[in-house]
């Protein structure tokens, strides 16, 4: 089997679809040895800002000389991103070898995510990691992730997003991600509602795990589009620069250092220096990420309302600073997205729309999105792919102006590969 067959095996899993539970994730780890309890680990879980938060994690412990893990999901070009050590992605290789051992195991079939969180947990453990950030697929309570008994958490934010398994209600979404928080393990909540917050902050109350909350025991300053003054737990560090774009991706980064601000005894106390060149040279694909210039590229895998919010605040402060422009918006979706309110969101700012598929079976129509357009909202076009309203996008654009695409990771994906040519490893 070479890497081609092993990723189509894997891909081939997504028939099994979404199963929340741990009891499945747990025979498979059982029978590898246990390999997740062999390497201490931070939980990252929330809404939106999971995995940012997560890769400004990662880039600090990096640089401290420390072996660093980091499983992230979904992956935007090439799945060997989901799984990193030191910023490389899992070797080829060693996707073969594992995914070979795992079938071998002969056991109950896994969900393509389940599969995956195994094969991370052998890959660190076998790699000898001195520490891993792990990323929530989704949820938290029943997600195949939560088998890690951490030494911190993050709960980043809570919003309205795969309410057909985490319920309808915030409060009830709240819960689902709470469901990571452990016995006595500190808990860093972000920018949450307050009905969100209450139940958070119960649970932690009954593991009798230490809550930090944003805006109560931390606090964000922002000073600029990328500069931001951090209040932290003991520390404060001022004029801080952070490069990924945007005043939510400053809360991400705050969530990142009061959580190593939690777990000093496992990394021991980090050098501001070190912190200050972490957050400016962090980097995290697909996320205000900037392709292009004249005019302004920008992918960005927003697909829920408040990432949604969150981008448009990002686009409004670019666009000050851009004398006459305007918003070219290249849009594709799932089907299980809110695409009215996402798009909702977008209403006042965007001059010209372009509606495009993505190349992914639960990918919504362009005629499904075209219905769920608010109405009057600007110039509408429709292409046939991603590639097409690439082209498009640019030739209604003027140099001044900004191009962005959004809506799915994998549209960002799609956008990304047309413009870097950064294929998927093949072999």
């Amino acid at each position: 089997m070479d890497y081609k067959d092993t990723t189509d095996f894997l891909y081939s899993l997504y028939r099994h679809g979404i199963k929340l539970g741990l009891e499945s994730i747990s025979t498979v780890l059982q029978s590898l040895g246990n390999p997740h309890q062999t390497f201490p680990s931070l939980h990252i879980g929330g809404t939106n800002g999971k995995g940012s938060t997560a890769a400004a994690l990662a880039h600090i412990l990096q640089a401290t000389g420390s072996r660093v893990g980091l499983y992230t999901s979904p992956h935007l070009v090439d799945f060997r991103e989901r799984i990193r050590i030191n910023g490389q992605y899992i070797p080829a290789i060693r996707v073969v070898e594992i995914t070979q051992r795992l079938r071998a195991l002969d056991l109950a079939p896994q969900t393509f995510f389940e599969f995956t969180t195994a094969m991370a947990f052998a890959y660190f453990a076998e790699e000898c990691v001195d520490i891993a950030v792990i990323e929530v697929g989704m949820g938290g309570r029943f997600d195949a992730t939560n088998v890690v008994i951490p030494y911190g958490v993050v709960i980043t934010t809570i919003a309205h997003d795969h309410q057909q398994y985490l319920g309808t209600t915030l409060p009830d979404i709240a819960f689902e991600k709470a469901g990571i928080i452990k016995e006595g393990i500190p808990v860093i909540v972000g920018d949450v509602p307050p009905e969100a917050s209450v139940v958070i902050r119960q649970v932690a109350k009954d593991k009798q795990a230490p809550y930090y909350g944003l805006g109560s025991e931390f606090h964000v300053v922002p000073d600029s589009m990328n500069r931001f003054q951090y209040d932290g737990l003991s520390e404060t560090y001022a004029d801080l620069s952070c490069a990924l774009q945007g005043e939510h991706q400053m809360k991400n980064a705050a969530c990142a250092l009061a959580l190593l601000e939690t777990v000093q005894d496992l990394t021991g106390a980090i050098p501001e220096s070190l912190i200050r060149a972490s957050l400016a040279t962090v980097q995290w694909e697909g996320r205000v990420e900037i392709l292009g210039e004249h005019p302004t590229l920008i992918i960005d895998g927003a697909h829920n309302p408040a990432s949604a919010t969150a981008l448009v605040e990002t686009l409004i402060r670019m666009l000050r600073c851009k004398p006459d422009a305007q918003l070219v918006l290249v849009l594709g979706m799932m089907q299980d997205k809110d695409r009215k309110n996402f798009l909702e969101r977008f209403r006042s700012l965007v001059r010209f729309l372009i509606l495009t598929p993505v190349s992914v079976p639960r990918a919504s129509s362009v005629s499904e999105l075209k219905q769920d357009v608010p109405d009057g909202m600007c110039v509408t076009y429709e292409a046939s792919s991603p590639a097409e309203a690439l082209l498009l996008a640019k030739r209604l654009a003027m140099p001044n102006d900004i191009i962005c695409v959004t809506g799915s990771l994998f549209l960002a994906g799609e956008v990304r590969i047309l413009v870097k040519g950064e294929y998927p490893t093949c072999s």
